[in-house]
């Protein structure tokens, strides 16, 4: 599985949740997440790809520190979290850097560890909790395969549908 390149959003253990305009590429502030929960991992998307939620393919960057909103990095995707909130489809790609030694390890599903799973599940099933009309139903956990399958079609679906 090849590299991809994404742009994060939000730090790992941040609650402030950042959005960035697809057309200006400016940084805004969505929102502070109602929760006490920081975000579990860097969390971002892969540019140039549309899920079926309408936005950009979501990700989460598994990483040592937090990188600033709005910062490329190049990753491979290892997981998938498969969930669906108030919106529709609205899955979770898991990712670590294409290039560093230190992630080599990671090549699937089964090489994350349990407890790091289960973090970043907990988070998501609850961090809306406290938001009138907003929900989270976390399905489950696909591997590396499912993983680039999904974007690859988020990949194609931009092309044909575009943004």
């Amino acid at each position: 599985m090849g590299a991809h390149d994404v742009i994060i959003e939000i730090p790992r253990g941040s609650r402030v949740k950042y959005e960035v305009d697809h057309e200006t590429g400016r940084v805004h502030l969505d929102r502070v997440l109602y929760t006490t929960f920081g975000y579990p991992a860097d969390y971002g998307y892969f540019d140039n790809t549309l899920g079926e939620d309408g936005d950009p393919l979501d990700v989460l960057v598994l990483l040592d520190h937090g990188i600033y909103p709005g910062v490329v990095v190049s990753v491979r995707p290892v997981a998938v979290l498969k969930m669906s909130d108030e919106a529709g489809g609205d899955d979770k790609l898991v990712a670590v850097l294409s290039k560093d030694p230190r992630w080599e390890h990671i090549q699937d599903i089964d090489d994350i560890a349990e407890h790091t799973k289960k973090e970043i599940a907990h988070f998501f099933e609850h961090y809306k909790d406290l938001e009138p009309s907003k929900w989270v139903k976390v399905d489950d956990w696909g591997n590396a395969a499912e993983a680039q399958r999904i974007l690859d079609e988020a990949i194609e679906r931009f092309g044909t549908e575009g943004h």
